[in-house]
């Protein structure tokens, strides 16, 4: 089953702003929210959590 993240836990997961995960996400570097409501989105926490190993695994290769 997935999880569901709003934005104030994507912020806290990554360390990064709204506008840097909403340029991101413009780019396609970041994975795209989906609309659970009017005015409301959020994230699969599966792929925040594979976005986030893949930036540690490209940092250590250095």
């Amino acid at each position: 089953m997935n999880n569901l993240i709003k934005l104030p836990g994507v912020k806290s997961m990554t360390g990064l702003s709204k506008s840097s995960i909403y340029t991101m996400m413009r780019k396609g570097l970041f994975p795209k929210s989906i609309v659970i409501a009017d005015r409301a989105v959020a994230w699969i926490e599966a792929e925040i959590q594979e976005w986030i190993e893949n930036k540690v695994s490209s940092s250590r290769r250095g």
